[in-house]
């Protein structure tokens, strides 16, 4: 369970996140939602210590920074060098080193992990290209793939399916049900509202602070859209 309480966010005096509380059972694939500067990024900065703030976060009882071993974090593909010269094996691969030595070199079970994700993410014939010769949703699911290797309990992603084609979007949430079935936790940063009561058990709503959470079918409402995006969400008939 993630347990947060009180999580408050600043950048440069403007406040970001405010006094954000509440608890995610899993196993759980839930959505994390609100406008453009609700606050949806930086409530996984906070929650993970990536950015200074106020409050407190924990995991399974603990205080989440001594859990994080626990947690797989793919941040949004605009921060990440896609020029930096690394295979697409090589890449995966960075998800098994939080449980290897220092200096200790993978081994062959290592790398059948390594084939075995990319098989399940469609990309067992790219293992050798350069990341920088794929598509903007092939990386992606390279990214997956490496959440997978890391056999993390908690997954959090940041809008995985921005500029990516329908393939590896339909790719990545099969293989993200499939990872709630073994038991994961998954929070998912996302913006596109027409995919919401498709691909999430449970929703968060922000606007800066949380204005509802708890499962698709009773909070994925016109009532919480308004409080969270202003009534001009449903003109023209539609969300």
């Amino acid at each position: 369970m993630i347990k947060i309480q009180n999580l408050s966010v600043s950048y440069q005096g403007e406040l970001a996140l405010d006094e954000t509380s509440l608890n995610i059972e899993g196993p759980t694939i839930t959505g994390i939602i609100g406008p453009n500067g609700a606050g949806k990024s930086t409530l996984l900065k906070g929650i993970l210590g990536i950015v200074d703030h106020k409050g407190q976060a924990f995991l399974d009882d603990r205080p989440l920074q001594e859990e994080l071993n626990k947690i797989a974090y793919v941040e949004q593909k605009i921060n990440i060098d896609y020029n930096f010269p690394i295979k697409v094996k090589e890449c995966v691969s960075l998800g098994l080193y939080p449980k290897i030595k220092l200096f200790q070199r993978l081994n062959s079970s290592d790398w059948d992990k390594v084939g075995q994700a990319l098989k399940i993410v469609g990309l067992e014939d790219f293992a050798e290209r350069q990341i920088s010769q794929l598509s903007g949703g092939q990386f992606q699911r390279v990214l997956i793939a490496r959440c997978l290797v890391q056999e993390a309990d908690y997954i959090f992603l940041d809008e995985p399916f921005v500029g990516i084609d329908s393939v590896s979007e339909e790719i990545i949430m099969e293989t993200l049900r499939h990872l709630k079935k073994e038991g994961k936790t998954i929070l998912i940063v996302h913006h596109d509202l027409s995919k919401v009561t498709a691909y999430f058990d449970q929703v968060l709503l922000l606007h800066k602070k949380l204005i509802a959470f708890g499962p698709t079918e009773s909070t994925f409402t016109r009532e919480n859209m308004e409080q969270t995006y202003g009534p001009q969400i449903f003109m023209n008939g539609g969300a």
